[in-house]
């Protein structure tokens, strides 16, 4: 069966390459050639049956086959050797894994630790500098605090007014962190100064424009003093009665003479000289811009004040004169 079907191939195979006897005459005169295998009537199972006879044919097969057996067999065996061997080299592998793994799994706890120390020894050294901070600006602030109330002493007895009024809301602003320090008798004492010395420059404001402007008599004349400027500054930072005893003084010495002017007894009194009470303010207003306007401070509106006392003391005086 298999010899037939070789010899069908061989024919197939000579019926493709059959060529004409042309062409054949022309392919040996461009190429001669003494070689069987040019021949344009080689018979290629001839030629294999003169070079292996039947027998030997089959014994180079056999021969052949084996070797091939015999390679695949070694190529097998070389093989499962091999993958032997890289199975041994694979677990060494995974074990030197293994251990460099919990090597660094152990220097990871280490340095976790060393961490953790390290952190909380900056914790603590954050803290105590936090403290040391602390402490150094209270020292600071408790020497600003006690030069301050030396010197605000000081200034109250000369009337430095001026210099008063700056360093008595720095020393004010002082003692404000030193509030929950009054428990300690010499920070207890300070804050007593402090305060003593506020009442002393309060009565003593009061004193001074009660000496330029008394109650009862004519104003002085000529401008403002400025000592008395400074108090004003100096009566902002205290107690707002202060400022508002100063206003009511001021007010009610500068309207003093209005009220003897213009006496229910007076001719200029009556209602139809009321004209003459408004030129008397429009010329006391005046004048008082020229004199005190730089005095007071400007948000005290000592304008507008002086004003409207001076409709309410015109109001009052025209309704006694419609009862009387």
């Amino acid at each position: 069966m298999m010899e037939e079907e070789e010899l069908e191939f061989v024919e197939e195979l000579e019926a493709v390459l059959q060529l004409t006897p042309d062409v054949q005459l022309a392919i040996e005169q461009v190429f001669p050639s003494q070689d069987p295998l040019d021949g344009a009537d080689f018979n290629a199972v001839e030629y294999i049956n003169t070079l292996f006879p039947t027998e030997q044919r089959d014994d180079w097969c056999v021969l052949r086959l084996d070797d091939n057996i015999r390679t695949v067999v070694r190529g097998q065996t070389n093989v499962g050797q091999d993958g032997r061997q890289a199975l041994e080299e694979a677990q060494k592998a995974i074990q030197q894994l293994f251990g460099k793994i919990k090597d660094i799994k152990d220097k990871a706890e280490k340095s976790e630790q060393m961490v953790k120390e390290i952190t909380r020894d900056i914790k603590q050294l954050d803290h105590a500098k936090r403290h040391l901070t602390t402490s150094i600006t209270t020292l600071n602030h408790l020497h600003m605090l006690a030069g301050g109330v030396d010197s605000l002493e000081a200034m109250t007895r000369r009337r430095q007014y001026g210099e008063v009024a700056n360093l008595l809301q720095g020393v004010m602003n002082v003692l404000e962190h030193f509030h929950k320090y009054m428990g300690i008798p010499q920070i207890r004492q300070l804050s007593e100064r402090v305060k003593a010395a506020q009442t002393e420059l309060g009565q003593q404001i009061l004193a001074d424009f009660e000496e330029a402007f008394p109650s009862q008599g004519t104003k002085r004349p000529g401008g403002p003093s400025n000592v008395l400027r400074d108090a004003c500054l100096v009566a902002n930072i205290l107690d707002p009665r202060i400022k508002q005893e100063i206003i009511k003084k001021f007010i009610k010495q500068h309207l003093s003479e209005y009220l003897v002017l213009f006496q229910e007894n007076q001719d200029v009194a009556w209602l139809d000289k009321i004209d003459r009470r408004y030129a008397w303010i429009k010329r006391q207003l005046v004048d008082y811009e020229e004199k005190y306007g730089r005095m007071f401070p400007r948000e005290w509106y000592m304008t507008e004040r002086v004003a409207v006392e001076f409709c309410h003391v015109t109001r009052t005086c025209q309704d006694y004169a419609y009862q009387s």
